[in-house]
């Protein structure tokens, strides 16, 4: 079996893959579809709002992740929800927070996290919940943000190119799969390279889009397809990755990373935008006729997962 084909088989049964499965039971709890007010499925829900539209997006964060790492957790707590707007061709107006904490010293460090990264996105904290009486630290927090036009997960076509951006001036956190590129960078670099996708987005240049998140590149591939109705191919060897680790970065958590669909005749506009502020953005890939996520390797296509016999989301 060659290495290409083994992957696509060992990326079905990952774990970072198969953990977003619990999102279709909570959907079918709840009655929700992708047709339901405010388009579940996307990154953030999409609310009307005259000719604009609001954007609502939350993240929760796992007991052990806010133990061991209590500052880079309230970090990512404004980061990755702030993604999930800008990935909707949004911009982060305010933040709320819910926190519990045994004591004020666990506290301080997660909210230091997230005050240090509120003001270095620029995205105020304006409220939430504290409890400081719990037997384990537990962190969650809401966005609210604002689109002049969405970039959405429905709206990938046939024969779209698949382009993946990254910025990869950074390094992996410890161990993990949590690829960082902000510690140490000005804010307004960061604040700039936050502008790309939403500028992009209001000259209609990109057809539909999610931020990369848990699961990687192959998670959010799955889920844009399922969301569309489609197919994507990946050519994994036209990526660039992190430490020459290709296994590990289709599965990694880049703390800018966006998966997009482009109609051809608008990519080299939507590549030099990124390109042009020194953030990688490629050509990885085509969508399709179908319901399946493969890696292609030449003329050779290795099924990753089909979402018409497995749903993923369930929407």
């Amino acid at each position: 079996m060659n290495c290409i084909s083994s992957l696509a088989s060992s990326y079905a049964q990952n774990p970072d893959i198969t953990g977003k499965l619990p999102i279709s039971f909570s959907c079918s709890q709840l009655g929700l579809s992708k047709k339901s007010f405010g388009f579940p499925g996307d990154d953030a829900a999409a609310i009307p709002d005259g000719n604009s539209w609001k954007l609502i997006a939350m993240e929760g964060f796992m007991n052990e992740f806010v133990e061991s790492e209590p500052w880079f957790a309230g970090w990512c707590s404004v980061m990755v929800n702030l993604s999930d707007i800008i990935a909707m061709g949004g911009r982060g107006l305010a933040m709320t927070n819910a926190i519990w904490a045994p004591d004020k010293v666990y506290a301080e460090k997660i909210l230091s996290g997230m005050r240090e990264a509120s003001e270095t996105y620029n995205i105020p904290i304006v409220g939430g919940h504290t409890n400081l009486k719990t037997d384990r630290p537990q962190l969650a927090a809401t966005i609210l943000g604002r689109a002049d036009v969405l970039i959405t997960s429905f709206d990938a076509s046939p024969g779209q190119i698949l382009v993946v951006i990254s910025d990869q001036r950074g390094s992996y956190v410890g161990e993990s799969k949590n690829f960082a590129s902000f510690f140490g960078v000005n804010p307004k670099r960061l604040q700039k390279d936050n502008e790309i996708l939403p500028a992009l987005a209001e000259k209609k240049l990109i057809s539909s889009g999610k931020d990369i998140s848990q699961g990687g590149i192959i998670g959010t591939s799955i889920m844009l397809a399922e969301s569309s109705g489609v197919g994507i191919d990946i050519d994994p060897l036209a990526l660039k990755c992190p430490d020459d680790n290709l296994e590990k970065w289709m599965t990694a958590f880049p703390s800018f990373g966006f998966l997009l669909s482009v109609d051809e005749k608008n990519l080299s506009e939507v590549l030099s935008a990124f390109q042009n502020r020194s953030i990688d953005a490629r050509k990885v890939g085509r969508i399709t006729e179908g319901t399946s996520v493969n890696l292609v390797e030449n003329d050779n296509r290795h099924l990753v997962w089909d979402h018409s016999t497995n749903p993923y989301l369930g929407l």
